[in-house]
């Protein structure tokens, strides 16, 4: 071969070699530069992306801001109903005792604040004549003119019970009805009534049942009128001391001024002044205890033992039908005003025996003066009423052709009942009947029954 045809073949050889090496560099850059715009374009998209998510999110944020917000004003605007609720209930829910009160205010130019109020009513209906406690409102009074301090013990402070009452006589005759409605309380040293002063006038109920007027309420007709109870500062804190003060109801005649024409029974209502006396009263009419005075009075609490209703069993004095309703056993405990009383105060059983009393004789039954004795352990021993624990005063009576409870009550000795006596026979005798002045209507005759 010559050396021109082997020169020729050489740079053949070169150029093709060159060539490869150029296509690979060329293809390398343009791979290097593709990925690197791949690269740009994914951050791009990433970018665009995150900057589309950016609004949404924060809107999200915005809106769960103002949700937080409004829930927050939700539960402040709660708290704050809540709270004008409490002082608005601490006012007082009755407008019409709102209005006495500032009239009360306004009379004397002391400052009233509301301790508690009871609109749970308390009614008493006696042969066609109720007497209703509507309501009642305690209130210390402070600061107020000299000239009103004579029924507050001379004082300038002190506490005063308003209290509504609706009279209603739904009978078919014309009743007389005296409103002597005076409040007692454990350690009281006298009864407490209505002091005209406080209150205007025509919105008394003196001023709607009195002498002018001869008490009337006619049949079919009902009186509503409100009576004020002043307190001396002393007297309130014992009254507070002691969460209850004691109504009496007094019974209604037929005739005016005429107190034998007297009919029905006269009672007594508790009137508690706090939250847990109302609770207490409540807890204890849940459980039915028989209202004889230690009930009637809070004297002290009871826990029932042994109870006994709907015996059903009648006998006859004379005219009149007894029938044994019930009896009651409990555990009695004084409360401390009344511990003085009994000898072991941590020792009593009190047994309160109910009576159904028909009336058809010509004379009234005159329950205060109506005696019984209860006889224990197989007859060998006896108890004879207490009748300071009888819920009756002298006007307390069973009308001639009419129907009424009678309750006889008992102080037991807690260790000889449990130990002896509960598990032997009791009976009971009861009589004679008695009129209004305490006479022997019955001959002398009494009857009985037995217990157990």
């Amino acid at each position: 071969m010559s050396k021109r045809m082997l020169y020729v073949l050489l740079a053949a050889v070169f150029a093709i070699a060159l060539t490869a090496c150029g296509s690979s560099d060329e293809d390398d850059a343009a791979e290097a530069e593709e990925q690197e715009t791949n690269q740009e374009e994914n951050e791009t998209e990433e970018d665009s992306e995150e900057k589309a998510e950016e609004p949404e999110q924060m809107e999200e944020e915005v809106e769960n801001e103002d949700a937080s917000s409004d829930e927050a004003d939700a539960e402040q605007e709660a708290e704050e109903d809540a709270d004008e609720e409490e002082q608005a209930q601490a006012e007082s829910s009755n407008a019409d005792f709102d209005a006495l009160i500032t009239a009360m205010e306004e009379e004397t130019e002391g400052t009233a604040t509301l301790l508690y109020e009871n609109d749970e009513p308390q009614s008493h209906e006696m042969e066609g004549l109720t007497v209703t406690l509507d309501a009642y409102q305690l209130v210390e009074l402070e600061d107020f003119h000299t000239n009103f301090s004579i029924p507050f013990n001379d004082e300038t402070d002190g506490g005063v019970i308003l209290a509504q009452y609706t009279v209603e006589n739904d009978s078919d005759q014309d009743l007389h009805y005296m409103p002597s409605l005076d409040l007692d309380f454990v350690g009281a040293t006298k009864f407490y009534t209505n002091y005209r002063e406080l209150l205007p006038l025509d919105e008394q109920l003196s001023s709607m049942l009195n002498p002018d007027n001869e008490y009337l309420v006619e049949a079919g007709d009902e009186v509503t009128g409100y009576y004020a109870y002043p307190f001396g500062s002393e007297d309130l804190e014992a009254i507070l001391a002691e969460g209850n003060v004691i109504l009496d109801v007094p019974t209604p005649t037929t005739e005016y001024n005429e107190y034998s024409s007297s009919i029905g029974s006269g009672t007594e209502f508790s009137l508690p002044l706090d939250g847990d006396s109302a609770e207490k009263n409540a807890e204890t009419e849940s459980q039915g205890f028989y209202q004889d005075a230690l009930s009637a009075e809070n004297m002290g609490d009871k826990e029932m033992i042994e109870q006994e209703d709907g015996i059903g069993e009648s006998d006859e004095l004379g005219d009149v039908t007894i029938t044994l309703d019930g009896y009651q056993f409990v555990d009695f405990t004084p409360n401390a005003e009344e511990a003085a009383r009994y000898e072991d105060p941590d020792n009593i059983v009190v047994a309160t025996i109910r009576f159904e009393i028909d009336n058809q004789g010509d004379e009234e039954i005159g329950l205060s003066s109506l005696s019984s004795r209860l006889t224990v352990n197989d007859g060998s021993q006896y108890l004879l009423s207490e009748g300071m624990f009888h819920p009756y005063d002298n006007s307390s009576s069973i009308a001639s052709g009419e129907e009424g409870e009678l309750l006889q009550t008992f102080l037991l000795d807690k260790e000889m009942y449990e130990k002896i006596w509960k598990d032997k026979s009791m009976e009971i005798e009861i009589g004679p009947m008695r009129n209004m002045d305490a006479e022997d209507i019955s001959k002398g005759h009494e009857v009985e029954f037995n217990l157990k």
